[in-house]
């Protein structure tokens, strides 16, 4: 796959933020922004002592199991020049979620807050740090795109995966109605509130069909995971992508599948 390099000879060092839920459910995903990444000049990097960001722990007010875990990934992520994860909700986690928490900490707090400076989701680094607008990729068929929350309200992430997927050939991108809507994941939303989950993710569901596409892609898997869930149960044969997997050409992956506790 080839892409529009960025200028520099040589290029910035990027320590990839896989998540927990690539790594686990979805490995592709991962190396999918790897062969973004590298084609689009960067040179990455991938921990292998990474675990989570600690955001399931946050949202849960664990604010001590948080902050250790925030620590923990500073110590190996800020010798980097960029963080760049596949998800919007990692991505805010780290960039606007580890300076509040670790605000007091005279230690952390201003390398949370230099970290921060330099971590983005996957398709706004792509496009908006690499100055990458095009792909060397092939898609056949229509397609819809879900925003997930933390990707759209969090970093305001909107653009740029649409301009990159413009450039796939044979791609067609169809909107949704009601596209800033949530799709009821919310991490441990779902969990905590089950019905009000479905009844949101029902009105999505309900969008993605009347869209008239083959696919639905995102940049955050736990968005995927709720939509492929709900699109399994109701015996729809739309598909569920990483956008990243499209934009690097690896859509001959099987679709990403619903869990088993969702089937």
């Amino acid at each position: 796959m080839t892409l529009a390099p960025a200028d520099d000879k040589q290029g910035p060092l990027v320590g990839l933020f896989v998540t927990c839920l690539v790594d686990l459910l979805r490995p592709s995903i991962g190396f999918a922004a790897i062969k973004l990444l590298e084609a689009g000049g960067a040179r990455v990097e991938v921990p292998l002592a990474q675990t989570c960001c600690g955001q399931p722990a946050f949202n849960s007010g664990q604010r001590a199991d948080a902050m250790a875990i925030a620590r923990r990934v500073i110590d190996m992520f800020e010798r980097y020049d960029y963080v760049v994860a596949p998800s919007g909700s990692c991505a805010g986690m780290l960039k606007l979620h580890y300076p509040e928490l670790l605000a007091a900490d005279p230690d952390y707090g201003p390398r949370a807050a230099a970290m921060a400076s330099k971590c983005f989701e996957l398709t706004s680094f792509i496009v908006d740090v690499l100055r990458v607008s095009e792909v060397d990729a092939r898609f056949e068929g229509t397609v819809t795109y879900h925003d997930s929350c933390s990707s759209l309200r969090e970093l305001g992430v909107a653009s740029a995966p649409r301009r990159l997927l413009a450039s796939v050939e044979g791609l067609e991108l169809v909107e949704l109605a009601d596209r800033e809507v949530c799709c009821g994941f919310g991490g441990t939303f779902s969990v905590k509130y089950p019905d009000i989950s479905s009844a949101i993710l029902e009105q999505k569901l309900r969008a993605i069909k009347e869209s008239g596409a083959r696919c639905v892609l995102a940049g955050d898997l736990g968005c995927l995971m709720q939509i492929a869930g709900g699109l399994a149960r109701g015996g729809s044969a739309i598909e569920a992508r990483h956008v990243a997997e499209v934009l690097a050409g690896m859509a001959d992956e099987p679709a990403i599948a619903a869990p088993a506790a969702q089937r």
